[in-house]
């Protein structure tokens, strides 16, 4: 029996194996290999890493834990998991059974892309969520802003810290008097309509095409979508959930464990705030210290 299964191997899920790996504790890693952010060309903000293809710098952890021979690294979904604390059961979609201690959930979430031509084909390059991730290197260009609801009007104050050249896209938004007013007053214009096309040029440029109004070139297009965890375990096992801006998340304490005894969850799947890679890391690490210490005798 393993001491913790960690259930997906992206960057919170070998940030918590790292640790446990230390601590010499007996850890196997099930993942897809399906990271949120494989259609980012580039990773940015990470100390060390800045502005590295995401998939190298995975490769580069994989290798580093080779070194610690309590870590088993399998390519495997998680199908279903039973038990309880101290004697958990992991059945995966090749028929095989693992058991551990500790769970440590990490398997990230989807996000929703709307029915819209080009829009997932954009997703990453031409459209893109983060300006801490990829603001940088459009910063001072045209940026639009597609309206997702009230968080939107926080990002247009964000954004001013990039670039003084925004447009918000309302996409079929009833976007209230009171804010409209104080866009106007930033100099800020409002396309209203609805998105009925992304064309991508290639790179981050885009056309954005509306059923009542004209279309409107940007350098870069921001947009939120909802997400959704990458898997229901979670909802087999009752674990609480809470709702954020873009969609459930779990609940966590500051030990990052969750509503069940001895099951942990870090990265974007516990993470209700803006997620970035570096969060993702340290929420992993923290779940994988916290999944150890709770096995002290």
């Amino acid at each position: 029996m393993d001491d913790v299964i960690i259930i997906g191997g992206s960057f919170a899920g070998l940030a918590a194996a790292l640790q446990l790996g230390r601590a010499r504790r007996k850890v196997t890693v099930l993942d897809t290999g399906l990271p949120r952010n494989r259609f980012a060309g580039h990773s940015h903000g990470l100390l060390g890493h800045d502005h590295k293809p995401p998939p190298d710098i995975l490769a580069e952890a994989r290798q580093q834990l080779a070194r610690y021979p309590t870590v088993r690294l399998v390519n495997a979904r998680a199908d279903s998991i039973s038990g309880a604390i101290d004697d958990f059961s992991v059945l995966t979609g090749d028929g095989e059974r693992f058991g551990a201690r500790r769970l440590i959930l990490s398997y990230g979430v989807t996000d929703q892309m709307p029915d819209v031509p080009g829009y997932a084909e954009s997703w990453g390059t031409a459209i893109v969520p983060c300006p801490y991730c990829d603001g940088f290197e459009v910063a001072g260009q045209h940026w639009g802003l597609v309206w997702s609801g009230p968080p939107s009007h926080n990002y247009v104050r964000l954004y001013h810290d990039w670039t003084d050249t925004l447009t918000v896209f309302a996409d079929g938004h009833d976007i209230a008097r009171d804010i409209r007013a104080d866009l106007t007053r930033r100099n800020i214009p409002i396309v209203d309509g609805r998105i009925t096309e992304i064309a991508h040029h290639g790179g981050h440029d885009a056309t954005v095409k509306l059923d009542t109004a004209p279309n409107v070139a940007v350098d870069i297009l921001f947009a939120h979508p909802r997400n959704k965890p990458s898997a229901s375990l979670h909802d087999s096992l009752g674990l609480a959930t809470v709702n954020s801006p873009f969609g459930i998340v779990l609940k966590v304490d500051e030990r990052r464990e969750t509503s069940t005894p001895g099951i942990y969850a870090a990265g974007d799947l516990a993470n209700p705030l803006m997620a970035s890679v570096t969060t993702a890391i340290s929420h992993g690490a923290t779940a994988g210290i916290s999944a150890q210490q709770s096995m002290l005798v």
